[in-house]
């Protein structure tokens, strides 16, 4: 039995290579000519041939062989105005390419399956976004830009940026480096759209999970429209209460705000020192589903 890849360990082998190439300052990845120069480099046999855009209908993506799956086709969805949505596409299809060719021939991706966050360990699409967010913000450069730094969606942009990705997407990234609890949570008129809490975060219980159930933006939110002032990035002090009825008293939350104001959302970061208590039956089951996955498998999705 083959062993299977593992995501993030073969888009950091790619990563080194390139290093060796082109140097650290390479960003942001032509993840395209990477998939076609790599997959023929390596895999002469059945390399991926072709990269192009189509208008494709329900779809964001697809990864597919010939009959004699002697070439593989990547296509995206040329329709979608994001450039760093398209990239992520592109990056998402050709991981799919490296871990999973060998189980069929043909992916189709909504957008559902595509830049989700993490999920459920053994799914293809959520090894394909790993594959992806690994290649394009790899983590020994991603921290290279954050160390040091206090958090703002000012420095979040700079990683957007530097990346060709979208602002979710790189502060999706930074929460999984972040040294506190931290919540990343999407709006749209004062109702959450979905979350997705880091593992220091959703083992103290600071989480949002729904499956049935809409939840509303907490009144005092920055991001509710009764506070909601311009369309700039704000930041407040506040207590983790008002988020987290179960947390102390004492404990202080920072949230900062920014209004994405094209795509109609608000994109929130909720930061909170280390728990002084966890709620330990959490560990010993599975984990609910949060807003975050909910709300894409859905449908609905965020854009940059």
């Amino acid at each position: 039995m083959t062993e299977r890849k593992q995501p993030m360990a073969q888009a950091n082998r790619i990563s080194s290579m390139l290093n060796m190439v082109l140097g650290s300052n390479r960003f942001p990845v032509k993840v395209d000519e990477v998939a076609l120069e790599y997959s023929r480099q390596c895999f002469a046999d059945s390399p991926v041939d072709k990269v192009q855009g189509e208008d494709l209908d329900g779809l964001e993506g697809l990864l597919a062989a010939n009959k004699a799956r002697s070439k593989w086709l990547i296509v995206y969805n040329s329709a979608v105005r994001s450039e760093g949505r398209k990239r992520f596409t592109i990056a998402h299809e050709f991981g799919h390419y490296i871990l999973h060719r060998h189980d069929q021939d043909r992916f189709e991706c909504g957008d559902d399956d595509i830049e989700t966050g993490d999920g459920n360990e053994r799914d293809i699409e959520t090894e394909a976004d790993k594959f992806a967010s690994t290649l394009l913000m790899p983590l020994d450069d991603f921290r290279k830009q954050v160390d040091g730094q206090p958090v703002s969606f000012e420095l979040l942009g700079h990683c957007a940026e530097r990346y060709g990705v979208s602002l979710t997407a790189a502060a999706l990234r930074w929460t999984e480096i972040a040294e506190k609890r931290a919540v990343l949570v999407a709006s749209r008129d004062d109702h959450l759209l979905w979350s997705k809490s880091n593992q220091a975060a959703f083992k103290s219980g600071a989480y949002f999970a729904t499956r049935k159930n809409t939840i509303e933006l907490p009144q005092d939110a920055l991001a509710h429209s009764n506070n909601l002032l311009d369309v700039s990035a704000q930041t407040q002090s506040t207590r983790a209460q008002t988020w987290f009825p179960r947390e102390p008293a004492s404990m202080p939350l920072t949230e900062m705000t920014r209004v994405a104001g094209q795509y109609d959302y608000s994109l929130t970061l909720l930061l909170m020192p280390d728990a002084e208590w966890q709620r330990l039956q959490h560990d010993d089951g599975e984990p609910e589903e949060d807003t975050f996955d909910r709300f894409i498998r859905n449908g609905q999705h965020p854009v940059r």
